[in-house]
């Protein structure tokens, strides 16, 4: 199969693009809300829960939905699966706009955004900080995604000069871009263990650096078939069975591997006890566990795999679970001590969904606008 990349054409303002705007209308509105009045006009975030649906799902859970581009990349060029090339540029678009936007919502969540400028100078530089390493991956890396990229919005351009150019290094952004995902997703489960006994016991583990990674990865391969089913149901192209199968099938044995480290740690620390406990932590991890389960069972059979609504349903089975896997170890389950209490204010949820609502926007124009989808020869 020879890649050529074409933009999808068609319209552009439908029904569904105004409603998505009118989200991000309604984001921009307390946004400014935000930048005059200041962050407690717009949130319920206090000193007992300095991070709140912004961080736990714009940044923590953001990035890792946007993992399909480094997850593509892993693959491709580490593995050599080459078939999978074809589906790298879409990949790549879902990371692109997904970690700008994590990345420009820092700027809303930071209380004195105007210091923000303060991370990337060295003398106030802390090498022990986790923080440090996270703020400084993520920050290269949504430049690399961008460089990355370009390829396809220089080929709309017909900036034929600068694309020769560029494809001569683009091998050494490529090895960054492997990287750098690597080191940032494995440290956002750091955060956690530094948060001590903050973190319920079901969640908080020596291990969870690289629980957090591989649930990156899996999230980042099923945001890829779920990605691409939309595009093929909604935007009229052809399925790509075949090749989501294939992808699919590295989704199980990453899941399987998960839950037995997960498992085996808990056992091992004795934590296992807690699921016993009252309270609604047992049933948040069961209902992780569930979806998880659903997952592995369901793309484990090559017949199954090869059915579009098994793969879609799995593949967003496996992004929930990995979700839900944050948001309660981050927020549901967080229990900073007695008197602390937490629940996303409307301008919150209003700003998370607004930006939401941007990148799907900004897909569905790169993808009807620009060289993205591959089309079959």
């Amino acid at each position: 199969m020879n890649e050529v990349y074409r933009p999808v054409g068609g319209k552009l303002l439908t029904r569904q693009f105004y409603f998505l705007a009118g989200l991000a209308l309604i984001a921009a509105y307390f946004i400014v809300r935000r930048f005059i009045f200041g962050i407690g006009d717009v949130s319920n975030l206090n000193d007992g829960y300095p991070w709140g649906l912004w961080i736990t799902y714009d940044v923590v859970t953001g990035t890792a939905i946007a993992c399909g581009g480094y997850a593509m990349a892993v693959a491709v060029y580490v593995f050599n699966k080459g078939q999978f090339h074809p589906m790298v540029r879409a990949a790549l678009l879902t990371s692109v706009f997904g970690y700008t936007l994590a990345g420009a919502s820092i700027v809303v969540d930071v209380g004195r955004y105007w210091q923000l400028y303060n991370v990337f100078l060295p003398q106030h530089v802390n090498l022990n900080s986790v923080m440090l390493e996270v703020a400084l991956c993520v920050t290269l890396y949504t430049l690399v995604l961008w460089i990355e990229f370009s390829p396809a919005i220089l080929e709309a351009m017909k900036a034929n000069r600068v694309l020769r150019m560029l494809r001569h290094v683009l091998f050494f952004f490529i090895g960054v871009g492997i990287l750098l995902p690597t080191m940032h997703q494995s440290s956002l489960g750091s955060l956690l263990i530094i948060a001590g006994h903050k973190v319920h016991p079901l969640w908080q583990s020596n291990i969870i650096p690289l629980l957090f990674l591989i649930t990156a990865i899996t999230m980042g391969y099923g945001m890829v078939v779920f990605e691409s089913l939309y595009a093929s149901v909604n935007l009229g192209r052809k399925l790509e069975t075949e090749l989501l199968a294939k992808v699919a099938g590295v989704i199980p044995w990453l899941l399987i591997a998960y839950l037995v480290l997960r498992i085996g740690d808990l056992v091992l620390t004795g934590d296992i006890a807690a699921l016993a406990e009252p309270g609604k932590a047992p049933i948040l991890f069961a209902a992780e566990m569930a979806l998880f389960v659903y997952a592995i069972l369901s793309l484990l059979g090559k017949e199954r795999r090869m059915h579009p609504r098994h793969l879609f349903w799995s593949a967003l089975a496996v992004v929930l679970a990995g979700a839900l896997y944050r948001f309660d170890a981050f927020m549901i389950a967080y229990n900073p001590g007695p008197g602390w209490h937490y629940f996303p204010a409307v301008g919150e949820t209003m700003i998370t969904l607004g930006i939401v609502a941007i990148e799907v926007m900004a897909y569905l124009f790169f993808v009807k606008k620009t060289p993205v989808l591959n089309v079959e020869q």
